[in-house]
C-alpha cells in the first residue's frame, strides 16, 4: 500500500476549467471517499488518478513517484468500475487472473492468486461459471476479485453499486468495508451517495462545481459541516433550514416573526441574515414551536415528519409514533446545543 497526494490538481477542457486546483492527501492504507453530486469531477479526479485523464496542471503522487506522466500500467493501481466490465466469454477465474496472464504468469501462479481472493469474496464455487450466469452482486464480486489478484499499492473504485438494487447495496457497501479491514490496502471511492459515505470512509472529501468544500472523518462533517452546501449534501434526511436574523436577545428570528432558540451565537452578529441549521434529529415533541403539519412517513421505529416551519419546508424525524393529520399542527422544541448557524451571503458556518 501507499499514501495518494493531489497536489493543487487542475484539469480543462479547452478553455473550460473543471478541476479548480484540488489538494488532498490520502494516508497508507486509508479508506476515502470522493463525494458530490453528478457533475461535480470526483469521477474525473479518479479517472486522472488511474491514468485514464490527462492532468492541466498540478501533480499526483503515489507513495514519493511522481505519476502524471505514467500509463496506467505503471501506476500500480487496481480499478473497479460500474459496470464490471467482465470479459463474456472468460470464466469468472480467467477473468479473475487475466491481468496476471497478460503479465506472463505461469497458471500455477495465477491459481495460487485467484483461489485465496475467491474465498475472500465468497466466489470459490462460481469460478468455472461464466459473467452471464452470476447475479449483479457477484458479477461486481468479481470485478472485486480481478482487482484483489494485482495486489496494488491503491484501490480505485468509480461508483461500483449505482447498477445494484438498494438492498444488495447495502449488503455490497458491507463487504467492501470488510475487504478493505482485512486487506489494508490504500483505498479511493467515489460515489453521489453520502450514505455510502458516511457508513464506508475513514475521511470524505466532499466536491461542489470541481472544489473541494470540506475534507474530514464521517461524523466531523455531520457535526460541523463548514458550509451550507456540505450541511445540505451530507445527512439523510437533509439538515434543515430556515433564513432570517439573529434578534438582539440572542434566538433566531425566522422572516414569518417565529422564534427559535440558538445556544453558541459564534461569530453571528445581531441582525445578520442568516441561515438556521438544524438536524431532524435534533427536534423533539413537545415545546413551543408550532410546526405545521404536510406528511407523516412512518418507517417502523422512527417517524419523519415533513411540514412548514418559519415558512420554510423542514422534515423532523420522532421516535416516537406521532399522530398528526395534514394540515395540522405539532408543537415542537429544539436542541439549542444542535443548532448551527451560517452566514446567508457566503454560506459559511458562523457558529463555533
Amino acid at each position: 500500500m501507499a499514501s495518494v497526494t493531489i497536489d493543487d490538481v487542475r484539469k480543462s477542457y479547452g478553455s473550460v476549467e473543471v478541476l479548480h486546483g484540488i489538494n488532498v492527501d490520502i494516508d497508507e492504507g486509508e479508506f476515502v471517499v470522493l463525494v458530490g453530486p453528478s457533475g461535480c469531477g470526483k469521477s474525473t479526479l479518479l479517472r486522472m488518478l488511474a491514468g485514464l485523464e490527462h492532468i492541466t496542471s498540478g501533480r499526483l503522487l503515489i507513495g514519493d513517484r511522481v505519476v502524471n506522466d505514467l500509463p496506467p500500467k505503471e501506476r500500480d493501481i487496481a480499478m473497479v468500475f460500474q459496470n464490471y466490465a467482465l470479459y463474456p466469454h472468460l470464466t469468472v477465474a480467467e477473468n479473475m487472473g487475466f491481468s496476471l496472464k497478460l503479465a506472463g504468469a505461469t497458471r500455477a501462479a495465477i491459481a495460487e492468486k485467484v483461489r485465496p481472493a475467491a474465498e475472500i469474496l465468497g466466489l470459490a464455487h462460481l469460478l468455472d461459471r461464466y459473467p452471464r450466469m452470476l447475479s449483479g452482486g457477484q458479477r461486481q464480486r468479481v470485478a472485486m476479485g480481478r482487482a484483489i489478484v494485482r495486489d496494488p499499492q491503491v484501490f480505485l473504485f468509480d461508483e461500483p453499486l449505482s447498477n445494484l438494487d438498494a438492498k444488495l447495496r447495502v449488503t455490497m457497501r458491507t463487504e467492501i468495508k470488510n475487504l478493505h479491514q482485512r486487506l489494508k490496502t490504500t483505498t479511493v471511492y467515489v460515489t453521489h451517495d453520502q450514505i455510502e459515505a458516511m457508513t464506508m470512509a475513514d475521511k470524505i472529501v466532499v466536491m461542489h462545481d470541481g472544489r473541494v468544500e470540506q475534507i474530514g472523518a464521517p461524523l466531523d462533517l455531520y457535526d460541523r459541516p463548514a458550509n451550507l452546501f456540505v450541511a445540505g449534501f451530507i445527512g439523510s434526511p437533509a439538515m434543515s433550514m430556515v433564513k432570517g436574523r439573529l434578534a438582539d436577545d440572542g434566538q433566531f428570528q425566522a422572516a414569518d416573526g417565529t422564534r427559535l432558540p440558538v445556544g453558541n451565537p459564534g461569530a453571528a452578529r445581531a441582525g445578520q441574515p442568516l441561515v438556521y441549521g438544524v438536524r431532524p434529529e435534533a427536534m423533539r415533541l413537545g415545546g413551543a414551536i408550532p410546526l405545521r403539519v404536510e406528511v407523516t412517513e412512518p418507517t417502523g421505529a422512527e417517524t419523519y415528519v415533513v411540514g412548514t416551519l418559519g415558512g420554510t419546508g423542514i422534515t423532523g424525524v420522532f421516535r416516537e409514533r406521532v399522530q398528526a393529520a395534514p394540515g395540522g399542527t405539532l408543537n415542537i422544541g429544539i436542541d439549542p446545543s444542535a443548532v448551527h448557524l451560517f452566514d446567508e451571503g457566503s454560506g459559511q458556518r458562523l457558529t463555533a
